[in-house]
């Protein structure tokens, strides 16, 4: 059963056992249900990748935003290693154990590949998805993305590293990559990540890509959101994706870079309650 934990610290939300893993994800608001999926950056929570994003749901939907295995205060006896499969079915568990059937889903780059093998393999229990700078094909390892699984900790590293998150570096203040750093010094953290994409790191953009074929079969209505500015994950791989995916909308966002939910909160959030709640018009088809 799910366990609600009172504590000051507002990445840790509640705390649910299956299996070998103890999951700590946010359950907040009411309705129909959004599932959020965070990104891969070093001392990466689900609420220091959605804090903006839940607020601005939860007025509207139930929001359930889990930290995937290897990753934030999910905590796990087995070895986890990069696979959308095992994280995909991490989701399928917890939607199960809270008793949830159909849900729309929110990926963010790694979290978007993720939301894609979930379509994949489930296909009955989503009804729309949002993409944002998402893996899903493979291409050439970038610097920034090669930067970013490669982190090792340090005050200037994780500096330098999310400067390349956004379009304009004012956005990182000492005090973001203070709590950023000291959120990869944590217990156990570092282990964690260097285990899950050790070089050569061309490998793990190709195990989070789909078959072509796979996403021509989805037929899931899709939104693809990618920043024209992004430095980790290029926009010609929503290009792409937008291309495969049959039933797709894209947005590119002037100005910004792979940080939109966070570099143009407002915009994000407006974009993705309009199409949730089907009033983002084909209009916006591009």
């Amino acid at each position: 059963m799910p366990e609600a934990i009172e504590n000051n610290f507002p990445e840790i939300g509640n705390s649910i056992k299956i299996g070998a893993t103890t999951i700590n994800y946010h359950d907040r608001g009411d309705g129909a249900v959004v599932l959020l999926i965070h990104g891969s950056g070093p001392g990466v929570t689900a609420w220091a990748n959605w804090r903006n994003t839940i607020p601005a749901l939860e007025g509207n939907f139930r929001v359930i935003a889990p930290d995937m295995a290897g990753f934030g205060y999910t905590e796990t006896t087995d070895v986890v290693e990069c696979s959308v499969e095992r994280w995909a079915k991490q989701l399928c568990d917890l939607l199960d154990a809270l008793e949830i059937g159909q849900i729309s889903i929110v990926g963010n780059s790694f979290g978007g590949s993720i939301a894609l093998e979930f379509i994949r393999q489930y296909p009955e229990r989503c009804s729309k998805a949002i993409l944002m700078g998402s893996v899903g094909v493979s291409f050439p390892l970038t610097e920034g993305l090669d930067t970013v699984w490669g982190y090792q900790p340090s005050f200037d590293h994780m500096k330098h590293l999310l400067e390349l998150f956004v379009a304009d570096e004012s956005l990182i203040t000492d005090d973001l990559v203070e709590m950023r750093y000291r959120a990869s010094l944590r217990p156990g953290v570092q282990e964690r990540f260097e285990r899950l994409f050790p070089e050569p790191r061309q490998r793990w953009v190709d195990a989070l890509a789909q078959q072509r074929d796979d996403l021509r079969s989805i037929s899931n209505k899709l939104l693809l959101i990618h920043g024209r500015d992004d430095k980790i994950i290029p926009i010609q791989a929503s290009e792409q994706l937008h291309k495969l995916l049959p039933n797709s909308t894209l947005r590119r966002i002037d100005d910004c870079g792979h940080w939109v939910q966070i570099e143009q909160a407002q915009r994000f959030n407006s974009i993705v309650l309009d199409f949730l709640t089907g009033s983002l018009d084909k209009s916006f088809h591009e």
